[in-house]
């Protein structure tokens, strides 16, 4: 027997809708994924990057269908992040046939993982991460029962934990990280071959030279979790900070020369009291 399919209602995220005829290629131009290549069955991973490269916004796109109206981009986003999304894309329109809504007093996220997922949407960042569901709120609860009750939002994050999966504003700060450093290169968060987006130059520039210093690592913890942001020193140097973790793993944003070596010498890596062992 397979696993049992779990299900979190994922509260602390919420749902911008971009609509109207030109929605797709308004994204397009702006977001590191491919807008024009979305499918339904798919939650694809995306950034919004300010013109130096940084990771302004971090979203899972997908599709709702509309035979009348047109396609429209659903982006299931962090919820404290949407104001400032809302209000960045909507300096993008000019004049382009879009409409840019927040939905999230309508709509909620679900994450399906753990078994095989019969439900939603495929979500692109991991062969096991598992899906979305995108509901209306008055049918999440409902729906939670069909999987046995609400997972939580603890067990969710262990599990997206255990597959290195960072996330935004725990493991990478917002304006501050480069994709290659949250590890979007990696998992299907960038697309290379697109064309143009907003800070796209210096995201090829780090692609084709390899130039990419830090990076979320996986790390096991040998002792209490260090509260995320807490430093992660090699002997007397500063290599990176902590990131979320669950029981013994954790993520962590951290030098990848200076852990390598410190790797290689034999030498651990500290965050307060805590040993961290590089997976």
């Amino acid at each position: 027997m397979g696993k049992t399919m779990k299900a979190a209602h994922l509260t602390d995220r919420g749902v911008v809708r971009v609509g109207g005829p030109e929605a797709r290629g308004f994204l397009q131009g702006l977001v590191t994924g491919n807008v024009v290549t979305l499918e339904p069955g798919e939650a694809r991973w995306a950034a919004l990057l300010s013109p130096q490269g940084k990771i302004l916004f971090d979203f899972l796109m997908s599709v709702q269908r509309n035979a009348d109206t047109g396609d429209a981009i659903l982006l299931d986003v962090s919820r404290g992040m949407i104001p400032d999304l809302v209000k960045r894309l909507t300096i993008y329109r000019l004049r382009a046939k879009v409409e840019i809504s927040d939905q999230s007093a309508a709509l909620g996220v679900v994450a399906l993982y753990g078994g095989a997922p019969g439900e939603g949407v495929r979500d692109s960042r991991h062969p096991d991460i598992g899906a979305r569901l995108i509901l209306p709120l008055a049918k999440i609860e409902p729906q939670m029962l069909t999987f046995g009750g609400d997972a939580g939002l603890a067990d969710y994050a262990a599990h997206r934990i255990a597959l290195g999966v960072p996330e935004g504003g725990v493991d990478f700060a917002y304006g501050d990280a480069f994709p290659h450093e949250a590890d979007m290169d990696q998992l299907n968060g960038v697309d290379f071959k697109k064309g143009c987006f907003v800070g796209q130059e210096v995201v090829a520039r780090m692609q084709h030279r390899g130039t990419t210093r830090n990076r979320v690592l996986k790390v096991v913890l040998e002792g209490a979790a260090p509260p995320p942001g807490a430093i992660v020193m090699a002997g007397d140097t500063r290599i990176g900070v902590m990131g979320s973790s669950a029981g013994a793993q954790g993520l962590a944003l951290l030098r990848i020369d200076r852990a390598e070596e410190a790797a290689q010498a034999g030498q651990a890596l500290v965050s307060g009291e805590t040993r961290l062992r590089l997976i």
